[in-house]
């Protein structure tokens, strides 16, 4: 299925940023019980990120991320896009289950993947995938426009109500195969996937802007996996450029080859 994407980004591992170890030692997650308690967990969430990407920065090929990601980071309110009895654990850097064997994904991954969309406020970005809403929220949060398809369809009714509750008018989501990507909103300045696919989406690329990024995570679910950055250059030819092994859950739908 579909969803917010679960994986281990090897690269943090390799870099020996291990994640429980990181929470264990100073990193703790904080119950968001009022605004300026999870301001401070926001805050400090976004301090472990920004160690983690100085730390891969040989494979992200930068030691910051862009200012309106981060700005966007503290801003968002994670622990509004997770399960009540999870709330405890709202600002770890970790995945976390949302229902329907789908999860939120790691705050470090939904950083670094809104940093390689290079967008920014007035752009479109397709999402593959909504899953909780987080991701989507980030970007909205930059100013984008984003359409997000999920495929499980009480997941995507609840993300569209989360969103708009939290005043994300810029969002627009639907339960659908995401692997067809939203042809009526077309081109797009970028495009996003939170699960693994065995190649690039024919669809999406057509759907995206010459010169737009796709940024999204290829290889089989039982084998190694890249995140990776397709750029659209004026000439249709695709530029790929690797950039961190990951672990994500696949894609599914009818559409998906197998």
């Amino acid at each position: 299925m579909i969803g917010s994407a679960r994986h281990t980004p090897l690269a943090t591992r390799l870099a020996g940023l291990a994640l429980l170890a990181c929470v264990a030692t100073g990193s703790a997650p904080m119950s968001p019980s009022n605004d300026d308690q999870s301001q401070l967990a926001r805050n400090q969430l976004v301090e472990q990120i920004e160690r983690e990407v100085r730390a891969t920065s040989q494979y992200l090929g930068t030691d910051r991320l862009d200012p309106a990601v981060i700005r966007a980071m503290r801003t968002v309110a994670r622990h509004r896009f997770v399960p009540d009895h999870l709330l405890g654990d709202a600002y770890g850097d970790f995945p976390l289950p949302i229902g329907r064997g789908q999860t939120i994904s790691q705050p470090y991954i939904v950083a670094v993947m809104s940093h390689l969309l290079a967008v920014g406020a007035g752009d479109r970005v397709y999402e593959l995938g909504t899953g909780s809403g987080y991701q989507a929220a980030v970007l909205a949060e930059m100013g984008v426009e984003v359409y997000g398809i999920e495929i499980v369809p009480d997941l995507a009714v609840q993300a569209a109500r989360r969103l708009a509750e939290l005043g994300y008018d810029n969002v627009h989501v639907r339960a659908g195969d995401g692997y067809l990507g939203w042809p009526e909103a077309a081109p797009f300045d970028g495009m996003i996937a939170t699960a693994a696919g065995p190649e690039v989406p024919p669809a999406l690329v057509e759907q995206l802007a010459v010169g737009g990024r796709l940024v999204m995570p290829l290889g089989d679910e039982h084998s190694n996996q890249q995140l990776v950055v397709i750029t659209k250059q004026a000439n249709g030819v695709l530029q790929r450029r690797d950039v961190l092994p990951v672990r994500f859950v696949p894609i599914t739908g009818e559409s998906v080859p197998h």
